[in-house]
């Protein structure tokens, strides 16, 4: 995988970060702005990016340098099971127009944030690149799978036909501040917090969690995620897509108990065996970023521990 040094400078460019009022789009611009760029954001009720027209005026208007891609529609195993056509719909629209928008309004820069879910059900782990369109998916988050599928084939097609320098990266599993806590919802992290500070908070006896618990999981802090962003942007230009991770993994029983003791929850976790686990193994090989000389920094007790802080803070916020 070749890797460009001098591919994009960030300091003085004008980049658009879509959906930057998300976990992932506030990280990245954060990031991106220490970085020394100009950060340009749009909200929802100025641009709602499903809509054609409305991507295509605002990016003639603001004429970013570069652009990157973290609008979405996400959630977690209810989420994408349930509203089936929503994050097909939805995920299609936002990332085929804001490509073809920035190609319209010449911005020859482009970074498309996918998913781990985009890998088959039963790909060998550590997940390789290579591992994409080689088996059937999951099941309950196929629908967001294959729209984020098609972003990066939208990429490596406007890579292709029009020459332009549009990249794509999928994070493994994310967390941090600025997540959806919710207790069916969201992502496995923020639904566990909510739950086991709700039963701590109330002296519940006991939380009862999807699934066996047997599951593995990657996860990565969202502040590591904007750190590998801003790498990429800067240096990285290929066709390929890259994973980003941490290169480690655990059960989501071992997450429930670390997120049991920051909370302060000393009761009985139970399981739900009639609920799906999802995949039960799904660990990305991040050896080729790795390679390119960017690695994970933030440990995951420290980064559970800082997003309970952020979560209890906004919950003193809203009183």
């Amino acid at each position: 995988m070749p890797d460009a040094p001098d591919a994009f400078a960030l300091r003085g460019a004008r980049i658009y970060v879509s959906g930057h009022r998300g976990m992932v789009g506030s990280a990245c611009a954060r990031r991106l702005a220490e970085a020394g760029a100009t950060v340009l954001t749009a909200d929802r009720a100025q641009v709602d990016l499903r809509r054609q027209d409305q991507a295509e005026a605002f990016m003639a208007e603001a004429r970013p340098d570069a652009v990157v891609v973290a609008a979405a529609r996400v959630g977690g195993i209810l989420a994408n099971d349930t509203l089936p056509a929503e994050f097909l719909y939805d995920n299609l629209m936002i990332e085929a127009n804001l490509i073809e928008a920035a190609h319209r309004a010449d911005v020859n820069r482009l970074l498309f944030l996918g998913s781990s879910c985009i890998y088959p059900k039963q790909a060998t782990n550590p997940i390789t690149e290579e591992a994409l369109l080689t088996g059937p998916l999951e099941p309950t988050n196929q629908w967001y799978a294959v729209a984020k599928i098609a972003g990066i084939k939208l990429c490596q097609a406007y890579r292709r036909q029009y020459g332009r320098d549009y990249i794509a990266a999928m994070p493994c599993n994310l967390y941090g501040p600025g997540d959806t806590f919710h207790p069916e919802r969201s992502h496995v992290i923020p639904a566990m917090l909510q739950r086991f500070h709700d039963a701590a908070q109330a002296g519940t006896q006991g939380v009862t969690c999807w699934g066996s618990g047997k599951p593995r999981r990657e996860f990565m802090h969202v502040d590591d995620l904007a750190d590998a962003c801003a790498f990429l942007l800067a240096r990285y230009s290929d066709e390929g897509h890259l994973n980003i991770g941490t290169g480690t993994d655990m059960t989501i029983a071992e997450l429930a108990r670390d997120v049991a003791r920051v909370t302060g929850f000393s009761g009985r976790i139970a399981w739900d065996h009639t609920k799906p686990d999802g995949t039960l193994l799904k660990r990305m090989d991040v050896s080729r970023l790795a390679a390119l000389g960017w690695r994970a920094r933030i440990g995951f007790a420290e980064g559970l521990e800082g997003t309970y802080r952020w979560f209890l803070n906004q919950a003193s916020l809203r009183g």
